[in-house]
Protein backbone atom coordinates (compact mmCIF):
# COMPACT_ATOMS: atom_id res chain seq x y z
CA UNK A 1 0.00 0.00 0.00
CA UNK A 2 1.24 3.62 -1.33
CA UNK A 3 2.16 5.50 1.96
CA UNK A 4 0.31 8.65 2.40
CA UNK A 5 2.83 11.82 2.18
CA UNK A 6 2.77 14.19 5.95
CA UNK A 7 0.86 16.82 5.99
CA UNK A 8 2.48 20.16 5.35
CA UNK A 9 2.77 22.45 8.86
CA UNK A 10 1.39 25.42 7.22
CA UNK A 11 -1.95 23.73 5.82
CA UNK A 12 -2.38 21.51 9.34
CA UNK A 13 -2.67 25.35 10.88
CA UNK A 14 -5.36 26.09 8.45
CA UNK A 15 -7.38 23.32 8.55
CA UNK A 16 -6.84 23.98 12.17
CA UNK A 17 -8.04 27.39 12.19
CA UNK A 18 -11.04 26.39 10.04
CA UNK A 19 -12.51 23.69 12.02
CA UNK A 20 -11.96 25.80 15.31
CA UNK A 21 -14.21 28.70 15.97
CA UNK A 22 -13.06 31.54 17.50
CA UNK A 23 -15.43 32.89 20.54
CA UNK A 24 -16.35 36.43 19.45
CA UNK A 25 -15.07 39.08 21.48
CA UNK A 26 -17.00 40.41 24.37
CA UNK A 27 -15.32 43.64 25.69
CA UNK A 28 -15.81 45.39 22.51
CA UNK A 29 -16.81 44.30 19.13
CA UNK A 30 -14.70 46.63 17.34
CA UNK A 31 -11.43 44.12 17.02
CA UNK A 32 -12.15 41.26 15.48
CA UNK A 33 -10.79 39.22 18.49
CA UNK A 34 -9.42 38.85 21.67
CA UNK A 35 -5.90 37.99 20.36
CA UNK A 36 -5.78 41.24 18.61
CA UNK A 37 -7.11 43.28 21.49
CA UNK A 38 -4.51 42.15 23.48
CA UNK A 39 -1.24 42.59 21.26
CA UNK A 40 -2.98 46.29 20.41
CA UNK A 41 -3.26 46.76 24.59
CA UNK A 42 0.69 45.91 24.70
CA UNK A 43 1.60 48.17 21.65
CA UNK A 44 -0.51 51.29 21.53
CA UNK A 45 -0.54 51.48 25.53
CA UNK A 46 3.45 51.99 25.27
CA UNK A 47 4.05 53.88 21.88
CA UNK A 48 7.40 54.76 22.78
CA UNK A 49 8.50 51.02 23.15
CA UNK A 50 9.30 48.50 21.03
CA UNK A 51 8.62 44.48 21.37
CA UNK A 52 9.40 41.45 20.39
CA UNK A 53 6.96 39.22 18.58
CA UNK A 54 7.96 36.45 20.89
CA UNK A 55 8.01 39.03 24.09
CA UNK A 56 3.89 39.52 23.11
CA UNK A 57 3.24 36.18 22.54
CA UNK A 58 4.64 35.31 26.50
CA UNK A 59 2.38 38.52 27.70
CA UNK A 60 -0.26 37.92 26.03
CA UNK A 61 -0.68 33.94 26.16
CA UNK A 62 -1.02 33.89 21.99
CA UNK A 63 0.61 31.28 19.86
CA UNK A 64 3.82 32.37 17.98
CA UNK A 65 1.67 31.69 14.58
CA UNK A 66 -1.30 34.07 15.66
CA UNK A 67 1.02 36.78 16.58
CA UNK A 68 3.02 36.43 13.43
CA UNK A 69 -0.28 36.49 11.59
CA UNK A 70 -2.65 39.26 13.90
CA UNK A 71 1.16 41.59 13.89
CA UNK A 72 1.38 41.27 10.14
CA UNK A 73 -1.97 42.50 9.69
CA UNK A 74 -1.35 45.74 11.52
CA UNK A 75 1.74 46.55 9.95
CA UNK A 76 0.10 45.87 6.45
CA UNK A 77 -2.71 48.58 7.61
CA UNK A 78 0.49 50.75 9.02
CA UNK A 79 -1.03 50.59 12.55
CA UNK A 80 2.25 49.07 13.61
CA UNK A 81 5.53 49.64 12.54
CA UNK A 82 8.37 46.59 12.37
CA UNK A 83 11.84 46.65 12.34
CA UNK A 84 14.31 43.36 12.64
CA UNK A 85 17.50 42.88 14.45
CA UNK A 86 19.33 40.18 14.23
CA UNK A 87 16.60 37.45 14.62
CA UNK A 88 14.06 39.59 15.78
CA UNK A 89 10.96 41.21 14.67
CA UNK A 90 10.44 44.57 16.44
CA UNK A 91 7.09 45.98 16.59
CA UNK A 92 5.65 49.48 18.00
CA UNK A 93 2.57 51.94 17.62
CA UNK A 94 2.74 53.51 14.93
CA UNK A 95 1.53 56.99 16.65
CA UNK A 96 1.46 58.82 12.98
CA UNK A 97 -1.69 56.75 12.13
CA UNK A 98 -4.69 59.73 11.94
CA UNK A 99 -6.69 57.31 13.97
CA UNK A 100 -3.86 56.53 16.81
CA UNK A 101 -5.15 58.21 19.59
CA UNK A 102 -9.38 57.13 19.18
CA UNK A 103 -7.55 53.44 18.79
CA UNK A 104 -5.20 53.86 21.99
CA UNK A 105 -8.04 55.59 24.08
CA UNK A 106 -10.60 52.45 23.02
CA UNK A 107 -8.32 49.19 23.95
CA UNK A 108 -7.31 51.07 27.01
CA UNK A 109 -10.59 51.02 28.27
CA UNK A 110 -11.13 47.13 27.49
CA UNK A 111 -8.05 45.39 27.26
CA UNK A 112 -5.96 47.55 29.35
CA UNK A 113 -5.99 46.14 32.24
CA UNK A 114 -4.23 43.43 31.68
CA UNK A 115 -0.74 45.55 31.00
CA UNK A 116 -1.21 48.61 33.68
CA UNK A 117 -1.44 46.14 36.20
CA UNK A 118 1.57 44.42 35.26
CA UNK A 119 3.25 47.02 35.13
CA UNK A 120 1.97 48.22 38.36
CA UNK A 121 2.68 44.45 40.20
CA UNK A 122 6.13 44.80 38.23
CA UNK A 123 9.18 44.22 41.50
CA UNK A 124 6.25 44.09 44.32
CA UNK A 125 7.07 41.48 46.69
CA UNK A 126 4.87 38.73 48.03
CA UNK A 127 2.69 38.05 45.28
CA UNK A 128 2.45 34.60 44.57
CA UNK A 129 -0.49 34.94 41.75
CA UNK A 130 -1.95 37.60 40.39
CA UNK A 131 -5.39 37.31 38.58
CA UNK A 132 -8.48 39.15 37.55
CA UNK A 133 -12.06 37.71 38.39
CA UNK A 134 -15.66 38.94 37.81
CA UNK A 135 -17.16 40.79 35.28
CA UNK A 136 -14.15 41.66 33.08
CA UNK A 137 -12.44 38.25 33.25
CA UNK A 138 -16.12 36.50 32.26
CA UNK A 139 -16.31 39.26 29.51
CA UNK A 140 -12.63 38.18 28.24
CA UNK A 141 -13.58 34.58 28.60
CA UNK A 142 -16.02 35.04 26.07
CA UNK A 143 -19.72 35.38 28.42
CA UNK A 144 -21.73 37.59 26.68
CA UNK A 145 -23.10 40.96 29.53
CA UNK A 146 -22.78 44.17 30.20
CA UNK A 147 -19.69 46.21 29.79
CA UNK A 148 -18.03 45.82 33.34
CA UNK A 149 -18.17 48.90 35.91
CA UNK A 150 -15.00 47.70 37.77
CA UNK A 151 -12.03 45.07 37.65
CA UNK A 152 -11.81 43.10 40.65
CA UNK A 153 -8.25 41.24 41.28
CA UNK A 154 -6.97 38.93 43.37
CA UNK A 155 -3.24 38.74 44.78
CA UNK A 156 -2.75 35.26 46.17
CA UNK A 157 0.32 35.84 48.21
CA UNK A 158 1.22 38.29 51.67
CA UNK A 159 1.58 41.62 49.64
CA UNK A 160 0.56 44.84 52.65
CA UNK A 161 -2.66 46.00 52.29
CA UNK A 162 -1.47 49.71 52.31
CA UNK A 163 0.84 48.63 49.01
CA UNK A 164 -2.12 47.08 47.37
CA UNK A 165 -4.11 49.96 48.45
CA UNK A 166 -1.62 52.61 46.36
CA UNK A 167 -1.56 50.13 43.50
CA UNK A 168 -5.21 50.05 43.60
CA UNK A 169 -6.24 53.82 43.13
CA UNK A 170 -3.19 53.99 40.62
CA UNK A 171 -4.69 51.14 38.37
CA UNK A 172 -8.08 52.86 39.12
CA UNK A 173 -6.68 56.86 37.50
CA UNK A 174 -5.10 54.67 34.81
CA UNK A 175 -7.72 52.65 33.43
CA UNK A 176 -10.27 54.97 34.36
CA UNK A 177 -12.91 52.70 36.27
CA UNK A 178 -12.56 51.62 39.98
CA UNK A 179 -9.86 48.87 40.73
CA UNK A 180 -10.87 46.39 43.77
CA UNK A 181 -7.61 44.15 44.82
CA UNK A 182 -8.81 41.78 47.30
CA UNK A 183 -6.17 39.50 49.01
CA UNK A 184 -6.00 35.67 49.90
CA UNK A 185 -3.03 33.72 51.47
CA UNK A 186 -1.60 30.84 49.64
CA UNK A 187 -2.66 28.43 51.81
CA UNK A 188 -6.42 29.94 51.91
CA UNK A 189 -6.63 30.04 48.03
CA UNK A 190 -5.07 26.05 47.65
CA UNK A 191 -7.26 24.73 50.73
CA UNK A 192 -9.49 21.78 50.10
CA UNK A 193 -11.85 23.55 52.63
CA UNK A 194 -12.20 26.49 51.24
CA UNK A 195 -14.62 29.28 52.21
CA UNK A 196 -17.75 29.97 49.62
CA UNK A 197 -15.76 33.53 48.22
CA UNK A 198 -12.69 31.37 47.38
CA UNK A 199 -14.80 28.61 45.64
CA UNK A 200 -17.08 31.24 43.70
CA UNK A 201 -13.83 32.51 42.41
CA UNK A 202 -12.51 29.56 41.19
CA UNK A 203 -15.48 28.60 39.70
CA UNK A 204 -15.61 30.93 37.60
CA UNK A 205 -13.22 32.68 34.64
CA UNK A 206 -10.30 34.07 35.92
CA UNK A 207 -7.30 35.45 33.36
CA UNK A 208 -3.60 35.87 34.86
CA UNK A 209 -1.87 38.63 34.68
CA UNK A 210 1.44 37.83 34.49
CA UNK A 211 0.91 35.34 31.62
CA UNK A 212 -2.14 36.58 29.86
CA UNK A 213 -3.75 32.87 30.07
CA UNK A 214 -7.24 32.55 30.73
CA UNK A 215 -8.95 30.17 32.82
CA UNK A 216 -12.80 29.97 31.28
Amino acid sequence: MRRQAPLDASLIEKISSRSVKTRPPQLTPFVRSDALGAILAETLGHPDQEVALAELGRRTGISGPVVHREVGRLVDNEILRDRTEGRNRLVRANTEHPLFALMRNLIAATYGPIPVLRELFEGVEGVARLLIYGSWAARRAGESGAFPNDIDVLVVGDTPRRKLATIASEAGTRLDMPVNIARLSVEDWESEDASPFVLTIRSRPLVDVMTGDVDA
